[in-house]
């Protein structure tokens, strides 16, 4: 028998977990008039790959170049108030560059670097709890490497299955 409640699709989103000399890479922003503090993180767009997302989002959060070096976690969480599931792969990597001109997405005041303690200290603050756990994740080393997570496009299938065929 069908729910006949109406169901809403999970929302794939990706973080950014930057650590440079014990501190995290974080933003502030603003959602729904509260001031929250998250990872650089954001919404997978259509046709782009994970890794491309999670670079993506962390410069329009935070105006840091960031490189994924490895994937540290993926959560599936159902957001309370929204009754929504949230599936966020979150990749641990490097900021590389920061241009401090770059216009940050609407709602994000600023980036900022933060010591786990201080991000623990703020746990009322936190848009989500994925945002402690991928902390606590990376800090208890949990790293997979990047191809773990593969993008197909529909060309490379095609130049595949030609090879295949010769």
């Amino acid at each position: 028998m069908r729910n006949m409640n109406k169901q809403l699709a999970p929302e794939l989103t990706v973080a950014a977990l930057a650590e440079h000399q014990g501190k995290f890479l974080m933003i502030e922003e603003r959602v729904n008039g509260v001031l929250v503090i998250n990872q650089p993180a954001g919404h997978l767009e259509n046709c782009e790959t994970l890794v491309d997302a999670v670079a993506r989002e962390c410069f329009e959060e935070s105006g840091w170049q960031f490189e994924a070096t490895d994937l540290c976690s993926i959560f599936s969480w159902v957001h309370p108030r929204r009754n929504v599931t949230v599936v966020r792969f979150v990749f641990c990597g490097t900021a590389l560059n920061h241009d401090p001109a770059a216009r940050l997405d609407d709602g994000v005041l600023r980036a900022l670097w933060m010591t786990p303690n201080e991000i623990f200290a703020q746990r009322a603050r936190l848009r989500s709890p994925m945002v402690e756990q991928a902390v606590r994740d990376y800090l208890d080393g949990k790293r997979f490497p990047l191809d773990l997570v593969t993008h197909i496009d529909h060309p490379t299938l095609m130049e595949r299955a030609r090879r295949t065929a010769s």
